[in-house]
């Protein structure tokens, strides 16, 4: 068998010339064939609309070999136009290629797209950008190889292989993160391009072994959260996202050959997908504003909204196959069924909540991890609050899609943020957290979440906490203090604006024309289907006007629009003041309700806020019998008129019980990550020994002492529920 190296492009395309395609002993592989057939096929298949096609050859300037409107040479980060000449190839081959095209096998075509190819080659443009050379550039080059086949030359193969070449195992942005295996996947290609079996084999295990759970490092941690880069940022639905689409793309392909990856492997990477990435998205089909970073400054580029991956995973393997076909339902817009759920990524402090009706997370940070994503390459400028409490809220899944870029970015849903005018310089986005007391407590269904709060840019402080239930959450604040001399603000949402906004205020209920004002003693306040109950009455502020700005103010790639954006926008939120000392707010939040309905709830509440201090946040909700409790010390409460809780240190509770006071299950958390176990005292006599839990009766003192062990090591922060009593 002749081996070819990969370097040796000239040996390569001699072979080629002399012996053709098919017919080298070293090309004999079936399954090298079988796969390499496939992708080729899979690149064909893309759609061409023949308009664009007509535009980009209309524009072509064939003295030059250059598309008009490029900066060639722009190399930086924020530049690199080149994309859009690589973009332009990649389109004229896949026309080229495509019977349905009426440029199939088009002189003209082929000609324009000759000239380019060799103009590129020629110049071979390296951006500053590392993702540019070893991974965006290579991806085009190896569509390119795939989609024209045997329609290049010799000469364009040679010329075409070492700029693909760069994507390769031991390239520098090759490192284990969400790269890695993208990069491992285009060499594999090119490999199939080239019919190395020896070398091929030995890059798909690397492909395959590249799922695993890696807690602390980069990749999949121990809660299906991912992290691309060591300040462990929640990178789920961005890079976390296309590292499983790129195994599953290759797990699909190699499924009916000696290639096949484990079902061990599979499994793991179903798991992530449906219990991290599906989880961090509305109804498992459209992305948690709150999970994103820089991307949200990049106009029309979301996580994809297709079936390819689940389709994929379905071709493999039966293992939670009812799941995967359920969200290819919801993402094709057939009937699908929400399944309701809590949960808390410890290991990014990132709590989400979903119910039929809506879905809602609340972003949080802490010493164990950075606040935000850097802005690299100039996105993402406007990013300093978002991980401050963000509570985004879902009906639909696109209320907050066309807002980036005329966003108020000190007024970031659920946080509470000095206001200043203007924002802090981009350097001063990311940092790691001040605080340990982060976390959440969750049986899977209902939970709470809750964040000692400072600020990483202003002497602020706060506890904030969540506390979820089927049909409405509230919300709590305590202990915000602040030294600045500017006004603080905790903005209950700001949201794209649909319909009629209505407020019960102490002066009767209005809706009031569009404007800015404040709300005195308000009551509740209904928007889009979406109702904010004050319990205190609280004086509040509202906005339903038109914002304006550009997406470059937030994004200064080249490419990024300059021109004015103007949106309708809601937003809502409660001043404290400037210099505030132990300030508090609390306001509950009903999706999915009319107005009646908020307005019975508001007269008729079904949630007791139990305590709003600086060491203790609790509430209960008397018709579904649950009651949390955030001990930021220990402490002491009254959870009904038949249940005292008592915690001797920091830690989180929720106890599920019936009418009687029989208790149905305790769920605890440790936000601190610090202790080995949590010391409760109940009022009454209980009967909770099971595994990691101990309950001794003091008769003396009329309480059950109980002592729960917590997850350890990689599991620390996540909760634990003991089943009720006997």
């Amino acid at each position: 068998m002749i081996r070819i190296i990969q370097k040796d492009y000239r040996l390569l395309v001699i072979l080629l010339t002399v012996f053709g395609w098919g017919d080298m002993a070293w090309a004999n592989n079936p399954d090298i064939s079988r796969l390499r057939q496939r992708f080729i096929v899979q690149e064909r298949s893309h759609s061409v609309q023949d308009n664009k096609i007509e535009k980009i050859l209309r524009t072509f300037l064939p003295a030059d070999s250059i598309w008009p409107g490029i900066d060639y040479t722009d190399l930086r980060r924020v530049g690199f136009q080149h994309t859009i000449h690589l973009d332009n190839m990649v389109q004229l081959a896949r026309a080229y290629e495509s019977k349905t095209s009426k440029y199939y096998h088009d002189k003209q075509l082929k000609r324009v797209f000759d000239t380019a190819l060799a103009f590129w080659i020629s110049h071979d443009f390296v951006c500053d950008n590392w993702w540019n050379n070893e991974i965006g550039t290579p991806q085009a080059m190896v569509s390119i190889l795939l989609t024209m086949d045997q329609d290049l030359t010799g000469e364009q193969i040679a010329g075409i292989l070492p700029i693909a070449g760069r994507a390769h195992i031991h390239a520098w942005g090759a490192r284990q993160s969400g790269d890695r295996i993208k990069i491992a996947g285009l060499q594999a290609k090119q490999l199939l391009f080239t019919r190395d079996a020896e070398t091929f084999e030995k890059i798909i295990r690397i492909i395959e072994g590249e799922i695993k759970v890696v807690t602390g490092q980069r990749g999949i941690q121990s809660d299906y959260s991912f992290h691309h880069r060591e300040d462990r940022v929640n990178t789920t639905l961005i890079y976390g996202a296309g590292y499983v689409d790129a195994f599953a793309e290759w797990a699909a392909m190699v499924a009916d050959t000696r290639y096949r990856f484990s079902e061990k492997q599979l499994q793991i990477a179903i798991d992530y997908y449906l219990d991290g990435i599906c989880k961090q998205m509305v109804y498992g089909r459209t992305p948690d504003t709150g999970v994103k970073n820089r991307e949200i400054s990049r106009k029309g580029q979301d996580y994809a909204l297709n079936t390819d991956t689940p389709e994929r995973f379905l071709r493999t393997t039966d293992y939670r196959h009812e799941e995967l076909e359920n969200v290819i339902k919801a993402r094709r817009g057939e009937p699908f069924e929400i399944i309701p759920f809590a949960k808390f990524f410890w290991q990014t402090e990132h709590f989400v909540f979903q119910r039929p009706n809506y879905y809602t997370s609340v972003r949080m940070y802490s010493v164990r991890n950075s606040n935000m994503e850097t802005p690299h390459n100039g996105e993402g400028l406007t990013n300093h609050y978002r991980a401050d409490g963000a509570n985004y809220l879902s009906l639909t899944g696109y209320e907050y899609d066309r807002l980036p870029p005329v966003y108020d970015w000190r007024k970031i849903p659920g946080t509470t943020v000095v206001q200043k005018p203007g924002m802090p310089s981009e350097d001063k986005i990311r940092d790691w957290g001040i605080t340990e007391f982060v976390g959440g407590v969750t049986d899977g269904l209902y939970g709470a979440a809750a964040f000692d709060f400072a600020s990483i840019h202003d002497p602020l402080r706060a506890q904030k906490s969540w506390f979820f239930f089927d049909e409405e959450y509230v919300c709590l604040g305590a202990g915000i203090t602040s030294r600045t001399g500017d006004p603080i603000a905790t903005t209950v949402n700001q949201t794209q604006l649909e319909g009629e906004v209505v407020v019960h205020s102490a002066a009767g209920c209005e809706t009031p024309p569009l404007g800015c004002r404040k709300i005195e003693k308000a009551r509740w306040v209904h928007h889009g289907k979406v109702g904010y109950i004050f319990p205190k009455e609280n004086d509040v502020y509202l906005s339903d006007t038109i914002q304006t700005g550009s997406w470059y103010s937030i994004n200064q790639q080249t490419s990024s629009p300059k021109d004015t954006v103007r949106e309708k926008v809601f937003k809502l939120w409660l001043d404290h003041g400037s210099r505030p000392r132990n300030a508090q707010y609390a306001y509950i939040v009903m999706p999915a309700a009319d107005k009646k309905t908020v307005e019975a709830a508001a007269r008729t509440p079904k949630i007791t806020i139990l305590a709003n201090t600086p060491s203790l946040q609790a509430v209960r909700h008397e018709k579904l019998g649950i009651a949390y409790a955030v001990f930021y010390r220990g402490g002491s409460i009254a959870l009904t008129d038949k249940l005292t809780l008592s915690m001797d240190g920091p830690g989180m509770v929720m106890l599920k019980y019936e009418p009687t006071g029989n208790l149905l299950s305790i769920s605890v958390a440790d936000p601190t990550r610090k202790q080995s176990r949590i010391h409760l005292t109940l009022n009454r006599q209980t009967r909770f020994n099971r595994e990691h839990c101990r309950t001794e009766w003091d008769a003396e003192q009329g309480v059950s002492r109980l002592a729960v062990e917590l997850p350890q090591g990689e599991y620390a922060g996540q909760s634990i529920t003991i089943p009720g009593e006997d």
